[in-house]
């Protein structure tokens, strides 16, 4: 290229990033106000405080006392309707828009945010009869994190759907009773702990409120019943183990947990709303035709949960549901009515251009093993292999043999190689074993103290662990194998991954062992791979097959969908797909020269990554570690994979203001962190450039990340690699490098992709 032309575009590219950030400054002084009002245009921001104050009393009885403009409530305001209902609070051309309180003349109130007159963003409700509800709202609903303690002093809190319990959340009965788990629609549903006030509780699955599926009750004497759990007797299963001071016989129904001890564990319905604040908006004493005229020219609609207008039948308007105010972005998402396989959306940052990214609808990673495939007999031997081990321990304990120690003080000789476990199982059963339909194999145990409390220290329930990985439902193993020829398996649940494992990689985790333990117990935030067992299959016979695999954490379990993932490593050489964006899938693992994002977190938090990356750093290096990545997986916050919006008063954008307390005290390092991804170009040239330049374009997301591939040393493969590769390409390009000089190019380019937000 001439120096001329070059000099052209150069001057080219210079006002293009002025007038984009002149653009993105525009932006920002319309959305960087914490109120939750949206308003679409720059001329209806002008200062209220030149807004004048009026006293109105009207025909039909209500008064209005505030700011007025235009024939319309228009910033701060007192309304008073006939029947008794009151609103003092911010106002926004005659919609309640900002913070401001609502009272009933029941009594009730609700103070918080509002949104086109929909209770939206954080809030407290307080009924009539002292029901208190804490937290987030949208269109009108409890729709996010939130705690509400009832009249009847029952107590329940954790995430909300449509103004009932879904996701993640604990009920507690006035009566002692104690429900930690998975809730959907209001019932307790998906893997769930409850404990009743005599000691006594169940573990396992749930469907529409009752046990179902795999589950385990244990009484408070430390005698269990381990089974499949249906409220029909005829699919009612299970083993009956005695606690070691029980004698005689033991006569109990397990159809007594439905009929007797669930029967004190009802759900409070909540309290009824009398009248919705955005039904009051509708009677507002205006002319009609202006009031036609603001929502045309506002483009206002109010918005649902499920991304569709709230329709009044006895309302005098009606609301126009082509309104684009309401419907952005987030509720065209994934699986929306009318919206193909794939959507091309132009996902725009608040900002300036829209770069086109194509998203596709996120699938369930993996394909289900079924019955006939080649791995079909090594999955059923793993799943005995854990849950007849499980059963083991059981029973081992109840006849009298001492438990393993809870302490997480453990002695060195827990850690030594040799502290390995085997048990055979023959498919008669033995002593110890029950029979099964399985070929005869031996299973290994490597280092039994150590992984149970590994599990302790990440909070992990046994009996969800062996549910999970040990359920009816078959795992799921992912569509390839890694590049060490390693196989992948999903537990159905998405809680677990389980790799197979060569002999070198065993020997590393065992050989580190003590130092990985004592670095994740000083270091609650640790980004490390969390591993919970290590385990070997050998089957007997003529074969002799030997598999052993590694049970982890799956990083990408979340209800959130993961749009984007990436693979970074600090290096440029082979750290690129090269796929066009029309190409990429959800589960597309990109890698270092595919980002084009810096990830700018709030300042705190950047504090603790880089702090908690050094530790991580030190340890693999410490241990001779290299080749390890970080793994990023990139939800923008914009469009869910339902189609939905998305609780945007749960989880403040960066941009719009910081997350109160009770937020950022549930935030953990790596986990679910709300973030702000800047866009980045790289330079056209012939030399590999791994951080982009930045544009000044952003988008709200939501970030997972951890350290993951952490069992390679830098052995003599690995060095005759480093030098066979040194001769061809740039030797600080390449993957294969010393673990010092690997940790340092770790950290700097981590350094840099990651950045403080301000």
């Amino acid at each position: 290229m001439s120096n001329g032309l070059t000099g052209i575009v150069k001057v080219w590219e210079a006002k293009l990033k002025k007038s984009r950030v002149s653009a993105r400054r525009r932006t920002n002084s319309i959305f960087s106000a914490m109120s939750v009002a949206h308003v679409d245009d720059d001329d209806d921001m002008h200062d209220d405080s030149d807004v004048p104050h009026v006293d109105k009393s009207f025909p039909n009885h209500d008064t209005y006392s505030g700011q007025w403009s235009d024939n319309w409530p228009h910033g701060h305001g007192t309304c008073s309707w006939a029947d008794g209902c009151i609103y003092e609070g911010d106002w926004h051309r005659g919609w309640m828009m900002g913070r401001g309180k609502f009272t009933w003349p029941s009594g009730a109130s609700y103070e918080g945010g509002f949104k086109n007159s929909y209770m939206e963003g954080s809030g407290v409700y307080v009924g009539s009869s002292n029901e208190r509800y804490s937290g987030t709202w949208q269109s009108g609903l409890r729709h996010g994190r939130g705690i509400c303690d009832y009249a009847n002093g029952d107590k329940c809190e954790g995430h909300w759907r449509r103004g009932l319990p879904d996701g993640k959340g604990k009920y507690s009965w006035i009566n002692g009773n104690q429900y930690v788990g998975h809730w959907r629609r209001g019932r307790m549903n998906g893997n769930g702990t409850m404990v009743w006030a005599n000691g006594n509780r169940y573990d396992g699955g749930w469907e529409a409120g009752l046990p179902r599926g795999n589950g385990t009750f244990r009484w408070v004497d430390g005698s269990c019943y381990v089974g499949v759990w249906s409220k029909d007797q005829s699919e009612q299963s299970g083993t009956y183990y005695p606690s070691s001071s029980q004698s005689g016989s033991f006569d109990w129904d397990p159809q007594e947990v439905y009929l007797e001890n669930l029967s004190d564990c009802r759900i409070h319905p909540g309290e009824e709303m009398s009248d919705h604040p955005s039904l009051k908006i509708l009677n507002w004493p205006c002319d009609g035709e202006d009031l036609l005229k603001n929502m045309a020219g506002k483009n206002l609609r109010p918005s649902s949960v499920d991304g569709g207008g709230l329709s009044n039948a006895g309302s005098e308007y009606s609301f126009d549901g082509s309104s684009a105010c309401c419907e952005s972005v987030r509720d065209l998402g994934e699986g929306s009515p009318g919206l193909g396989r794939s959507q091309e959306l132009d996902m725009a940052p608040k900002g300036c251009g829209r770069p086109h990214i194509v998203i596709k609808p996120t699938k369930k990673q993996g394909n289900t093993i079924s019955k006939g495939h080649k791995n079909y007999d090594l999955m059923l031997n793993l799943q005995l292999g854990i849950s007849i081990g499980s059963c083991v321990a059981i029973y081992r304990h109840a006849v009298g043999r001492p438990a393993p120690s809870t302490t997480l003080d453990l002695k060195s000789s827990a850690f030594d190689p040799r502290e390995k476990v085997w048990t055979r199982f023959p498919p008669s059963g033995s002593k110890h074993t029950p029979p099964h339909q399985s070929c005869d194999f031996r299973w290994k145990d490597y280092c039994p103290l150590v992984f149970r409390a590994l599990r302790q220290l990440f909070k992990v329930d046994a009996a969800d662990y062996m549910i999970s990985l040990c359920g009816n439902d078959a795992l799921r193993e992912l569509s390839s194998p890694g590049k060490s020829g390693s196989f992948f398996y999903l537990t159905n649940d998405d809680r677990y991954m389980i790799k197979t494992m060569k002999k070198s990689e065993a020997k590393v985790l065992i050989r580190m062992l003590s130092a990985y333990y004592k670095h994740v117990r000083a270091f609650e935030n640790t980004l490390v791979t969390k591993f919970y067992g290590l385990h070997c299959v050998k089957l007997t016979g003529a074969a002799q097959k030997k598999v052993r695999f590694v049970i982890m954490g799956n990083l990408f379990r979340t209800e959130y969908a993961i749009h984007r993932r990436f693979d970074l490593k600090g290096s440029s050489h082979g750290r690129l797909t090269d796929k066009p964006e029309s190409e990429i899938e959800p589960t597309t693992t990109l890698k270092d020269l595919d980002l084009n994002f810096i990830f700018h977190l709030q300042n705190s938090w950047f504090r603790d990554l880089c702090r908690q990356v050094d530790k991580d750093c030190d340890l693999l290096e410490q241990e001779r570690i290299m080749d390890y990545s970080l793994l990023v997986g990139v939800h923008f916050r914009d469009m869910s994979n339902a189609g939905e919006p998305l609780n945007t008063g749960a989880r403040t954008p960066l941009g719009n203001g910081s997350p109160d307390l009770s937020q950022l005290a549930s935030i953990k390092l790596g986990d679910h962190m709300p973030a702000r991804a800047e866009l980045t170009m790289r330079k056209n040239n012939d030399e590999a450039q791994l951080v982009g330049e930045p544009t000044g374009e952003y988008y709200d997301v939501i970030l997972v990340f951890g350290i993951i591939d952490i069992l390679q040393d830098y052995d003599i493969s690995k060095k005759l690699e480093h030098a066979y590769k040194s001769f061809q390409y740039d030797p600080t390009s390449i993957s294969a490098v010393d673990p010092k000089q690997y940790s340092k190019r770790f950290r700097d380019f981590i350094f840099r992709v990651f950045a403080e937000d301000g």
